[in-house]
Formats: structure tokens, C-alpha cells, sequence
């Protein structure tokens, strides 16, 4: 199918009606709201693929909900939905296609990606065994993950989460390292407390040609070639401990990374929606092969919903159209993501990536300046951690701020926590009641404490702070993988709505061709030709400096 036209978002008569009522309706607090509707839960939540997700608390009126529905169909989401699916150019600057989904697909159109992941699952067996063993003939117990962005967030966020997932019977994971930042320093750390005879490395990214990825990447071959006495073209060490994941094989082979240790990407599958493909192998080394593909069949089964389900009753769309509300009519432009599940710590990363590198946009796909917000600001911690760090100005700063709070119903089944369950259960509901404490008081400010209470100015909480409340029934792979695949749509539903292309990151190249250049300025700030002063300055004084 061809891709749809998409007229100006602003001239839309329904954008005009939106307009209209939010000024009207910005005065209302939520505890107005809630006063006028006091069931508006059950009008204002969904639940499904494990997840409930709970609107209620959001400062949107069924009005606005009805309203922001009929934008939807108003900007053709339904044959952008379809164009999605079916393969079509979607990424209309690069001209791609954006197939991500395709790598959790059981159908046959997946057969690709089926046979990169059963090679995957090869790989991961032997080493989950004890039978990938190093160019001296140890076993493996740590593994190295070298790539930045898409090839690390989502693969550190999820094996984190995952961590005590229990393996099969005879397998023992092992410990995984992640290795991102171009300074040298953390690669420095992960390096000196490890044994090169027993350590493998990943080399993760798309292109092979990130700067940050590559210089790790040598790094790490020469401290391995240095420690074991080898040369760093030694085609035994290479083989023994060096797999290559890439849309480029020929830059693999090239860098030394044998065809039998390769693992394929595809140009449709954009760095930050690439967990779901051989870059999420430290997710499988963490939860093991049946899990990983439990993880992606709780991700098809949202790509199953948001295909299927109504737009009022489809939770990618209703999560949409919340941000669309607050960010366009409401005015709130920043958005805190707070998990009350430690295991979650990563997810407010992977989702500052997810959202912001996607849409984070100020052009349309027509090449026209857009008249309006797009993407929010995304900032976020674990919930408990951030009652002692932020929670201060969401309760009694100036600035108006959506929050999701995301929780789990059930933890602490595990059969490893057997003798501490009583107290770890206990510490699960501090949790969880910190939580629905915080959205309440976030809410509906002082009228949801005792009337009683006579506050002076400084205690005061105003309140009318909305959010999201996202609840897991507990934290499985499936339940994973549908909550990212939902996230991930709602990315895109943001997208057609707002009129932008989610699936390039044109933001993020010209500052790597600029940091080439100032390679040479460093090198030699004085041969520097139309550099500004200020840039020019540092680079003296950095010289200088290193001279002293």
C-alpha cells in the first residue's frame, strides 16, 4: 500500500475543537474531575497482554478522550498502522521500511529472522553449558558487551530486569559487562577485573562504524592479544572469543571477526528497536532461549492488540494520545518515568532513547517546520529514589509535570527467596503503597488528606499533577516484551498524529562529523581555520594544559 498524505496538523478542525476545550477545561483539577465522575476508572483503564494501564488519574475528560479519538482517524492512523505492518517505506528520509515487529513474528514472512536466531540460540547454548570455551581451553564465565546506544540500553535494561529468571536445568549464565562510553574509562574498569582466557565480547552495531563502539571494540582486542601473548589478528583468539553483530558483515570480517561468529542485522530494523534481534543476546545469555523467545511472543501479542483493538480500547493509542493531550493542549512538556521496581532501574534510559531520539523532531515528513510540540522531556529513577531526589518540585515546584509510575502485583514467588518471602513480600508492599501514595498525592493534592489538617503555605500541595499508573502482573519475560512492544507503538501512533518520521535520528550524525574534525583541532589548535573562539579556546587550553 502507498504510504498516506498527511495535511497540517494545525489546520485540522478537530485540533481547533481540542484547542477550544482545553481552555476551558485547564482550570479544572483532578479532584474535580474525579468528583463530577467518581468511576471514571472504569472508562479510563485498560488491561491487557499482563498489563493494566490506569488513565483515570490523567487531567483528560471523556470529552477530550473523544476528541483526541477522532484526530486519529482524522490523521489516517489506521493505513499508517497498515503501511507499518505491511513493509512499506516508512522511514521517508532514508526510505526504509520499519520492521522490528517482524523480528517477534512466528509467521513464515520472519523466516530471516527465525534463522539468525536459531544461530543465536546455538551460541548462547554452548556458553550457557560450559562448551564455548576460550583459545586456551577455559570456559567462558564473562561475557563483554561493546556498543552504544540501541545495542546497549535495551539489552542492559532488560537482562537487568530478567536477572533472576531461573535457567534450565545445566545452565549457568554468565557475567555480563557493558562497555559504552568513548572516554576509556569504563572499558578500563570492566577490563582489569576480568581474565582474558575466560572472556568473550560482544561487538554489537548496526553500521560498524560507531566511533564510541570501535575504539572499545580495539581496546578490548588488544588487552586481550596483550594479556594472552598474542597478536590481535590471531585468527584462534578471534574465533575463541570475539562475536560480531551487525548489519554490515563485510565490516566484521574486515575488523577480524570470523563468518562463523557473525550475527546479522537488516537496514529495517532501526538501533533502538533492535532488541528483539541478535543485539539482545545478553538478554538470552541472562534468561536463556526459551525465555528470550517468551519475551518476544509477549511482544507479538501487542503487536497482535494494537492491531486489532479499537482506539478507544487499544493501549498503545490511549498512552498516545495522554502525551498528545498534555504536551499540545495542556502545556506540560516534561515527563517522569518512575518505576517502583527496582529491577526496572535502566527502563527511564531506554525510554529517554526510545522517545526522544525517535521523535524528537521539529520537521515534518513533508520537510516543513512544524507550529507545535512534539515529543516531551523524559527524565526518570526508581520511585523510591526519586522521592528523595525530585518528588520535591513535582509536589511543590512551579513546573507542571506528567508522571507514569509503573509497578508489579506479584514478586517474591521465586523459589530462591523461599526463607526470606515473609519480609521480602513486606518490602514488595511498602513499595507498591509508596506508589499509589505518591500518584494520589500527586492528583488530588491536600483535598486527599484529613480536612483536619491545618497546613501552613510551605506544606501546602496543590495537587493536579497528572499520571499514569502502568501495573505488571509480575515482571516475566512475556510481560516485558509486551510492555516495550507498547511503548514502541506508542512512539509511532505519536509520530502519524504529530506528522514526523520516528525512525531516523538525523539529530545525532552531524555532531560524530563535527567531533572528527575536532580530532585535528586538538591535535593542533593553532593550525585551526574558522573555528570559534570559544570552541578554539578549549582547545588551547586543553593542549596546554597537557603540555604543563
Amino acid at each position: 500500500m502507498k504510504v498516506p498524505e498527511q495535511d497540517a496538523l494545525t489546520a485540522n478542525a478537530t485540533w481547533a475543537q481540542l484547542e477550544h476545550l482545553a481552555e476551558q477545561e485547564k482550570s479544572q483539577h483532578l479532584a474535580d474531575i474525579f468528583a463530577m465522575d467518581p468511576e471514571r476508572y472504569a472508562g479510563f483503564s485498560l488491561e491487557s497482554c499482563g498489563l493494566l494501564a490506569d488513565f483515570s488519574k490523567q487531567r483528560m475528560t471523556v470529552a477530550a478522550r473523544d476528541l483526541l479519538v477522532e484526530l486519529v482517524d482524522e490523521r489516517d492512523l489506521g493505513r499508517w498502522r497498515d503501511a507499518l505492518f505491511a513493509g512499506d517505506k516508512v522511514n521517508c528520509t532514508e526510505q526504509r521500511s520499519a520492521r522490528h515487529w517482524l523480528l517477534r513474528s512466528p509467521e513464515a514472512e520472519a523466516a530471516e529472522a527465525h534463522a539468525q536466531l536459531d544461530i543465536m540460540e546455538k551460541m548462547v547454548l554452548r556458553i550457557l553449558h560450559g562448551q564455548w570455551r576460550g583459545v586456551l581451553g577455559d570456559v567462558i564465565t564473562d561475557v563483554v558487551n561493546v556498543g552504544v546506544g540501541g545495542s546497549e540500553l535495551g539489552p542492559l535494561m532488560s537482562a537487568f530486569a530478567l536477572q533472576s529468571t531461573s535457567l534450565e536445568v545445566g545452565e549457568t549464565r554468565p557475567r555480563l559487562h557493558f562497555a559504552s562510553s568513548m572516554d576509556g574509562s569504563q572499558i578500563s574498569k570492566v577490563l582489569q577485573d576480568l581474565n582474558p582466557r575466560t572472556t568473550l565480547v560482544l561487538v554489537s552495531s548496526k553500521s560498524f562504524a560507531t566511533i564510541d563502539t570501535l575504539h572499545n571494540a580495539n581496546t578490548v582486542r588488544s588487552w586481550m592479544a596483550r594479556e594472552l601473548g598474542l597478536d590481535v589478528g590471531d585468527e584462534a583468539m578471534l574465533r575463541c572469543h570475539f562475536i560480531g553483530i551487525s548489519a554490515e558483515p563485510h565490516k566484521l570480517s574486515d575488523w577480524g571477526i570470523l563468518p562463523c561468529n557473525q550475527l546479522r542485522l537488516w537496514d529495517w530494523v532501526g538501533g533502538r528497536y533492535s532488541l528483539w534481534s541478535a543485539i539482545g543476546m545478553p538478554i538470552a545469555l541472562t534468561v536463556g532461549m526459551a525465555c528470550f523467545r517468551e519475551m518476544l511472543a509477549g511482544a507479538h501479542a501487542m503487536d497482535t492488540h494494537f492491531r486489532n483493538r479499537p482506539w478507544i480500547e487499544n493501549m498503545p493509542v490511549m498512552m498516545a494520545l495522554v502525551d498528545v493531550w498534555n504536551i499540545n493542549f495542556l502545556d506540560i512538556r516534561a515527563r517522569a518515568v518512575l518505576p517502583y521496581d527496582g529491577r526496572l532501574k535502566h527502563l527511564p534510559a531506554y525510554l529517554e532513547q526510545l522517545e526522544m531520539e525517535s521523535n524528537g523532531k521539529s520537521v515534518s515528513r513533508k520537510g516543513d517546520p512544524v507550529d507545535y510540540h512534539t515529543c516531551p522531556v523524559i527524565w526518570g529513577e526508581v520511585g523510591p529514589n526519586a522521592q528523595h531526589a525530585f518528588f520535591q518540585l513535582l509536589h511543590q515546584g512551579t513546573q507542571p509535570v506528567a508522571c507514569e509510575f509503573l509497578m508489579t502485583a506479584c514478586r517474591y514467588t521465586e523459589s530462591a527467596h523461599s526463607e526470606a518471602a515473609a519480609e521480602l513480600e513486606e518490602q514488595h508492599a511498602l513499595s507498591n503503597a509508596n506508589c499509589l501514595a505518591q500518584s494520589r498525592l500527586l492528583a488530588f493534592g491536600v483535598t486527599a488528606l484529613d480536612p483536619s489538617l491545618a497546613l501552613p503555605s510551605y506544606q501546602h500541595y496543590r495537587g493536579n499533577q497528572p499520571s499514569t499508573t502502568l501495573v505488571l502482573d509480575d515482571l516475566s519475560p512475556g510481560s516485558l516484551g509486551a510492555l516495550l512492544a507498547m511503548y514502541e507503538h506508542k512512539v509511532f501512533v505519536q509520530a502519524v498524529i504529530w506528522g514526523i518520521n520516528p525512525f531516523d535520528q538525523w539529530g545525532v550524525e552531524m555532531g560524530k562529523v563535527i567531533a572528527s574534525e575536532m580530532l585535528s583541532v586538538l591535535a593542533d589548535p593553532e593550525g585551526a581555520d574558522g573555528m570559534d573562539a570559544s570552541s578554539l579556546a578549549l582547545a588551547r587550553h586543553i593542549a596546554a594544559t597537557r603540555k604543563a
